[in-house]
């Protein structure tokens, strides 16, 4: 890794994507903190993409790097995780029974991602495929859901839905800006992933190929 990507490109990428992930969009802007769940969902990330190969830590803090040298590699560790965390913050439902589940399925993908041990690419695409799913789930399934219905049939049906869940699944509609500044912000997100310092593959098969002496 270049230090030109090192000490600018992804420090200034991902507390970009930090903040944009904690906007949120209404009748004022304002700015949310990610959750205490969001916390513990980042710490698995991060030590998904540690253990597949997508993050070595040693190319950002090691004892033979200069002082300045690790001071950059932890404010790019430091930003990642705020990152982290304040996408999964921002692709989370705000409360009931979405927030629930939603979390839930996050927190299995992420506790089977860290038992099967994927390489940095199947990591990276289970990575998108899950950001995807919760964007679709939180900004066009539960927005058609909670939004006005256009006809008296579907304003009956969404009626009938939210009294067999007792309520529990409508949510506050989310502006269209809201929706598209998610999936600029994920995309984002993916983006400075991939250009974390990584494990080389033929490095990885060379330590499992030499036999210990």
């Amino acid at each position: 890794m270049t230090a030109l990507r090192e000490a600018v490109v992804l420090p200034i990428l991902l507390l970009t994507i930090a903040l944009m992930a904690g906007l949120r969009i209404g009748a004022s802007v304002s700015f949310v903190p990610p959750s205490l769940f969001a916390l513990l969902l980042a710490t698995l990330l991060i030590a998904a993409l540690v253990r597949s190969g997508a993050l070595a830590p040693d190319h950002l803090l090691h004892g033979s790097r200069a002082i300045v040298a690790n001071a950059n590699g932890a404010t790019v560790l430091f930003a990642l995780f705020a990152a982290t965390a304040q996408v999964l913050t921002m692709l989370t439902p705000r409360s009931g029974l979405p927030l629930l589940f939603v979390d839930i399925f996050l927190l299995v993908l992420l506790l089977n991602t860290l038992v099967a041990i994927p390489d940095r690419t199947r990591l990276l695409r289970s990575l998108a495929l899950t950001l995807g799913s919760a964007l679709a789930i939180k900004f066009i399934v539960l927005a058609a859901v909670s939004g006005p219905a256009e006809s008296r049939v579907a304003r009956v049906l969404v009626a009938l839905f939210d009294a067999a869940t007792l309520g529990g699944v409508a949510q506050a509609p989310e502006p269209r800006a809201a929706g598209y500044l998610a999936f600029f912000t994920s995309a984002l997100y993916l983006l400075a992933v991939a250009l974390l310092p990584h494990v080389r593959m033929h490095a990885v098969y060379t330590t499992e190929l030499v036999p210990a002496r």
